[in-house]
C-alpha cells in the first residue's frame, strides 16, 4: 500500500502521515516441502478494511471501456480499453493460480506521473483478470503502464504461478512521460526471496533473457536524468531509483533480513548494512537451509525480530508486558536528536494478509489456495480459500462492516477486538491466543490432503461439483474460525478482567464452592519492571514505616 506523492519511507518516519507499508516473501517450488510455489502478503494500512475482494470471469462487448479508480483512495483516474474476456479472481489469485502482490518504496518523488491512469493496485487486479502465467503478467503489467501511464510511486511486485516466482521493481518516469522503468528477476526454484518497502533488485544479469527481463531504457533513462554515469555492468536499480537511508534499512530491509536469517546462518554479516555502516546489501534471494512449508510462510509473517538485535520485545518500548509493537509515529525527537523505532513484519494496522500456494500437479481450481487472514498476521488465523471460490464468506465480505462501523459477524472486527486486548497485556494473553490459532491452523494443514483428494475425485466426473465442494469447504472454515475467535475474545475478557487472572482447572474457571469465582491471581509486573520503577523514582515508594 502507499500514499501517493509521499515516499513509503517518509510515511514510515513522519508524524501524522498515514503508513502504507507492506511485506512480501517468496519461495520457489524446489525450496518448499511439497513442491508448491508460494508468496506472502500483508496489506498494511491504517485506512484499509480487511475483506476478500472477488472479480468473476466475464465477457465484454468489443470496444468496452474500464473505469480506473486508485486502490488506496478510490479517486477516479480515467478509462482504459477492456479486453473481451477476463478471468475470475479471488483476492490476489486468479483461476489459473497466478498470484500478484506488492510493497511500496516510493523512491524518487519526481518520477511519479500524476497524469497516469494506472495505479499499482489497479495494475495488480487488472493483470490478474488478463494473464495466466507470471511471464504473461509481466508483459501485461508493463504494457498497461506504457500505454496509459503509471500513476503510483516506486513499487516491488511478487508475481508467481505454479511453476515460477518473479520479483519486479518498477518506478515511473515523471509527469507526462508514459511508461515506467523496471526490472523483473526470476527467483531460482530452490531459493527464497522477500521485499518490504525498499527496492530489492541491485545489479542484475543483463544477458540472461530467460531469467531477467527489463525495460530497454532502464539504464539510459537513469543516465539521462543524471542518476547514474558508470558502466552498465555496475548499474544497481535499487541504488539508482531508491537510494536507501537509515529508515529504509532498519524499517524496511531489516524485515527481509529477519526472514532470511531464519533459514541461513550467514545473515548476521549484513548487520553493518542494516546499521548504515556498510554499502554491501544482502542478496535478492538465498537458498534456504531447509525446505519451507506453508506453515513456515504463515509464521514468517508473524515476525517481530525475535532473537535478533532488533527484538521489539526486549527494549523499554515493550513496556511491562513485553509488547512487540510500537504505535505511530515511528520517529521521535529527544534533546534535538532524531530517533526511529523498529518496524516489524507483523504490525497492528494490517488490513488483510495472505499466503498464496500454487501447485502444478493439481487442476487449477484445486491447486490454488489463498491462505487468507485479516488484521495483524501475528494474531490472525490463515483460512484456506481455494481459488475456485464462487462467493465470499459473510465474515470476509466487503459489505459486512467497515472501518467506521463495527460488526460482530466480521472477521476483521473480531480479530481486531482480540488483538487490541492482547496489545495491552501481550505476554499474559499471547499464549492463549497462540493455542487457539495453532489448533485451527494445524487442523487446516492436516485436512488439506483429504480435501484435495476428495476434490480431485469429484473433478474427474464434474469440475462444477468440485468447485461447489471447495467453495463450501472454504466458507465453512472461514465462518467457523471467526465464531471460534469470538469465543476466544469472550474467554480472554473473562479471564483477564481488570488486570487479574482467573484461576483455571481442567479447562474451566475455578469457583469458591458458593457459585462465585475463586479468588483470582494478581500477577503484577516483572522484576525488570519493578527495578525500572525504583531506578526512575528512587525512594518515592520505599517503605520507611513498619
Amino acid at each position: 500500500m502507499k500514499k501517493n506523492l509521499i515516499t513509503a519511507l517518509a510515511a514510515l518516519l513522519l508524524p501524522g502521515v498515514p503508513v502504507f507499508a507492506c511485506t512480501g516473501f517468496l519461495a520457489g517450488k524446489q525450496a518448499t516441502e511439497d513442491g508448491s510455489t508460494m508468496i506472502t502478503y500483508s496489506a498494511d494500512s491504517h485506512t484499509l478494511y480487511g475483506s476478500l475482494t472477488t472479480y468473476p470471469a466475464a465477457v465484454y462487448p468489443k470496444g468496452s471501456m474500464l473505469d480506473i479508480y486508485e486502490w488506496d483512495t478510490n479517486k477516479y483516474l480515467g478509462q482504459i480499453e477492456q479486453v473481451e474476456q477476463t478471468y475470475s479472481v479471488v483476492g490476489h489469485m486468479n483461476e489459473h493460480q497466478l498470484s500478484i502482490t506488492e510493497s511500496t518504496w516510493g523512491g524518487r518523488e519526481e518520477l511519479v506521473d500524476t497524469t497516469g491512469i494506472i495505479d499499482y493496485g489497479s495494475l495488480m487486479y487488472i493483470t490478474l483478470q488478463r494473464a495466466k502465467t507470471a511471464r504473461e503478467a509481466i508483459k501485461v503489467m508493463t504494457s498497461l503502464v506504457k500505454k496509459y501511464g503509471y500513476y503510483s510511486s516506486g513499487e516491488t511486485f511478487s508475481i508467481a504461478d505454479p511453476n515460477e516466482v518473479w520479483v519486479m521493481d518498477m518506478i515511473g518516469k515523471g509527469p507526462g512521460r508514459r511508461g515506467a522503468v523496471w526490472v523483473a528477476v526470476r527467483i531460482p526454484d530452490d531459493c527464497i526471496a522477500g521485499h518490504a518497502n525498499q527496492a530489492r533488485i541491485h545489479k542484475f544479469p543483463l544477458e540472461d533473457k530467460d531469467n531477467c527481463i527489463y525495460s530497454p531504457d532502464v539504464i539510459s533513462f537513469a543516465r539521462e536524468q543524471g542518476y547514474f554515469d558508470g558502466l552498465n555492468k555496475d548499474f544497481s536499480f535499487a541504488k539508482t531509483y531508491a537510494p536507501a537511508d537509515f529508515g529504509a534499512l532498519r524499517a524496511c530491509e531489516a524485515r527481509v533480513w529477519s526472514f532470511f536469517r531464519k533459514y541461513s546462518e550467514d545473515m548476521d554479516r549484513y548487520l553493518p548494512y542494516l546499521n548504515g555502516t556498510s554499502e554491501e546489501p544482502f542478496p535478492l534471494y538465498i537458498k534456504p537451509n531447509r525446505k519451507l512449508t506453508v506453515q513456515d510462510m504463515k509464521d514468517a509473517m508473524r515476525d517481530h525480530f525475535e532473537g535478533t538485535p532488533f527484538d521489539m520485545s526486549q527494549d523499554v518500548g515493550a513496556g511491562p508486558f513485553k509488547v512487540p509493537y510500537r504505535y505511530r509515529p515511528m520517529s521521535f525527537e529527544v534533546d534535538g536528536k532524531h530517533y526511529c523505532m523498529e518496524r516489524a513484519t507483523a504490525t497492528q494496522q494490517t488490513g488483510f494478509t495472505l499466503v498464496a500456494q500454487m501447485r502444478n500437479w493439481l487442476p487449477d481450481p484445486i491447486g490454488g489456495v489463498l491462505w487468507f487472514g485479516v488484521d495483524d498476521a501475528n494474531t490472525c488465523v490463515y483460512i484456506p480459500i481455494y481459488c475456485s471460490l464462487t462467493h465470499v464468506p459473510e465474515c470476509f465480505s466487503p459489505a459486512n462492516g467497515n472501518l467506521l462501523k463495527f460488526s460482530w459477524t466480521s472477521a476483521f472486527w473480531i480479530h481486531n477486538w482480540v488483538a487490541n486486548m492482547a496489545y495491552n497485556r501481550y505476554d499474559r494473553m499471547i499464549g492463549d491466543i497462540r493455542n487457539v490459532q495453532t489448533d485451527l491452523e494445524e487442523s487446516f494443514n492436516k485436512s488439506q490432503a483429504a480435501v484435495d483428494k476428495a476434490a480431485v475425485e469429484l473433478y474427474k466426473n464434474s469440475p462444477e461439483d468440485a468447485v461447489r465442494y471447495l467453495t463450501d469447504y472454504s466458507i465453512s472454515q472461514a465462518q467457523n474460525s471467526t465464531a471460534r475467535w469470538k469465543e476466544l475474545g469472550e474467554y480472554l475478557m473473562v479471564k483477564f478482567l481488570d488486570g487479574n487472572v482467573k484461576r483455571e482447572e481442567n479447562g474451566k474457571f475455578q469457583e469458591n464452592g458458593y457459585g462465585l469465582p475463586a479468588n483470582p491471581l494478581f500477577p503484577g509486573y516483572s522484576e525488570d519492571y519493578y527495578r525500572a520503577i525504583v531506578k526512575q523514582t528512587g525512594d518515592k515508594f520505599l517503605e520507611t514505616v513498619k
